[in-house]
């Protein structure tokens, strides 16, 4: 009986011992899975992430591809747009109170308030292609007469048996060489007595210069500045040329000419118009670009460091070129100290420090300036065109809401400032408001995706509110490509002439660049600009230099007497003073 007792009890330790077994197998067989399934979903998360990696590198692809290979211009087919999002734009315009024509209605349907319709979009003028020969006999050029003869006719024309009646006339251009000219400065010596019949030399003074014992005329600086500044032309192009057209002048010697100038017109006339500009501009738009500058000498062979160079646009009277070694906060803040007013900018994280409040309170007395950012939707346009260019829905759909926006304002640009701001009140605020919403749901949807689109999104809600200043005032811009277009000739210079020799010409050019481009804001000739006010400077009182600004310079000309002015040297008569603003509101 003991025996048969003890059979049960062993094959019940058996089975717990197995099924201990089991459990132990399976624990480890749901660890084995759980270790498996953690590696596939980090796999995965790999793979995800690398497709993701993938994707975006395949998209930067075919955006430089597009931008190498086709063209850097932002373009795109704006009438493809029109199509594809044609309803989503006639709801908006509908919202914005614009009369929307039906797809037969004629092209210059006008809505109640004169504001052009927006959709489809607005088809410009196509220029009839000139035909025939251009007629020179109208351009305001120099005449050189060619008379051809036929020598049996004219003996016939003697004889009486013929009669020239008239000529056949046409028009050629043809091209003579100025050059250099020699300048003779011819000083009066005299011999004088005193009392006693003694004599003594005496010669007439040395008329002020701009540049004193300079060997170049105020012409000839204004001419080699011109060339360098305007006209893209490297100094040593200059030297060679100059060569061939009878007298060389080294590249240092001009390199001297230059930065000497550069420097005198901008301690002077530059500085008077940046101060006023500072006081009393509405709104200054900015932006940078770099400069590449040479290592100092004496020092062992290095690369170039890089300088940047700030163009400050201000309103419609004057453009300046400031010149920072680094691109810093700092160097901005000081760069706009004392000024109080809109900015037009990107959104580049060195300017963020302008519109922060102080840190420190002002001393008693004085005032914080009170600076307003406006945004540019070129910049904001650019993201959703580089997502557009990648395939992107979302991105085509948002460059299609910008592009209405700037179709809008070209309908009222000449307006009157008090009516363009009620008209962007009343067309322009319905549509900012929608596509703000839209992104912000857009970018719900893309917020942990890293991309073309997401950035896009990202920049016009970081900068929503500098996107909507424009709304402030009629005589603010949607965007900011008068200063991408000042920027060029820093561009077209950098390309010519590589670098500049130290941060002293880098500033000295600056001043110079911010001459010429205001010359040209004010349609005036650079070079004639140049040459009368190197002429004018040596004799005009310090405290009066904005007269010489290009801003006042065609009243100031007027007003000198151009006997005088058109020497290189000599004598030259100050005008007084015209009467200030104030003086004349008093009378």
């Amino acid at each position: 009986m003991q025996g048969a007792t003890e059979t049960p009890h062993a094959q019940i330790s058996e089975l717990q011992a197995a099924l201990i077994a089991r459990d132990i197998a399976l624990a480890a067989s749901r660890a084995e899975l759980a270790a498996e399934r953690e590696r596939v979903a980090r796999l995965t998360a790999e793979r995800d992430q690398l497709r993701a990696s993938h994707e975006r590198l395949r998209l930067e692809l075919e955006l430089l591809k597009r931008r190498i290979f086709l063209a850097k211009a932002e373009r795109i087919d704006t009438t493809q747009l029109e199509l594809e999002f044609a309803e989503k734009l006639a709801a908006l315009d509908q919202l914005a109170g614009l009369v929307v024509p039906a797809p037969s209605a004629p092209d210059d349907t006008v809505a109640g308030d004169g504001v052009a319709p927006a959709a489809p979009g607005p088809k410009k003028d196509k220029k009839s292609k000139p035909t025939g020969r251009r007629d020179l006999s109208t351009a305001a050029l120099q005449e050189e007469r060619v008379e051809i003869k036929d020598d049996v006719l004219e003996k016939l024309v003697a004889e009486g048996k013929a009669e020239r009646i008239a000529d056949e006339t046409s028009c050629k251009l043809a091209w003579q060489r100025g050059g250099v000219r020699r300048l003779v400065v011819a000083r009066a010596k005299y011999r004088v007595f005193d009392q006693q019949g003694e004599s003594a030399i005496e010669t007439a003074p040395v008329p002020p210069e701009a540049l004193r014992r300079s060997l170049a005329a105020p012409s000839m600086l204004a001419h080699v500045i011109t060339d360098k500044y305007s006209d893209g032309l490297p100094l040593n192009r200059q030297e060679n040329r100059l060569e061939r057209e009878g007298f060389r002048v080294d590249r240092g010697t001009l390199c001297r000419w230059v930065e000497d100038v550069g420097a005198t017109l901008g301690a002077t006339i530059v500085a008077a118009a940046r101060a006023e500009a500072i006081r009393t501009a509405f709104c200054i738009a900015t932006d940078a670009t770099g400069i590449s500058v040479q290592p100092e000498r004496g020092k062992e062979r290095q690369a170039c460091r890089r300088g940047h160079y700030f163009v400050i646009i201000a309103d419609k009277d004057h453009i300046f070129f400031e010149y920072e070694p680094k691109e810093t906060s700092a160097a901005v803040e000081k760069m706009f100290e004392g000024y109080s007013g809109y900015l037009q900018l990107d959104a580049k994280s060195v300017f963020d420090k302008l519109f922060r409040p102080p840190e420190d309170e002002p001393p008693d007395g004085d005032e914080e300036p009170l600076r307003h950012e406006v945004g540019c939707w070129s910049h904001c346009r650019r993201k959703f065109w580089e997502a557009a260019v990648a395939k992107d829905v979302v991105g085509r759909e948002g460059l299609a809401r910008i592009s209405r926006l700037f179709q809008l304002e070209a309908t009222w640009r000449d307006k009157p400032h008090v009516e363009i701001s009620r008209l962007r009140g009343q067309h322009l605020r319905p549509h900012l408001d929608a596509f703000f919403e839209w992104a912000e749901q857009q970018y719900e949807l893309v917020r942990d995706q890293r991309g073309l689109l997401r950035s896009a999104l990202g920049y016009a809600l970081r900068q929503k509110n500098a996107l909507r200043r424009f709304l402030d005032d009629g005589r603010l811009l949607l965007e900011n490509n008068r200063s991408e277009r000042e920027l060029r000739r820093i561009a077209v210079g950098r390309k010519a002439f590589l670098f500049v020799g130290s941060d002293d010409h880098a500033e000295s050019a600056g001043h110079l660049y911010s001459l010429i481009a205001s010359a040209r804001l004010h349609r005036l000739d650079p070079e004639a600009y140049l040459r009368d006010v190197i002429r004018v400077l040596p004799h005009w009182p310090r405290e009066r230099h904005l007269e010489l600004a290009p801003k006042y310079w065609a009243a100031t000309r007027a007003r000198l007497d151009p006997v005088q002015l058109g020497r290189e040297l000599g004598e030259l008569a100050v005008p007084p003073p015209l009467p200030s603003q104030e003086e004349v509101a008093a009378r």
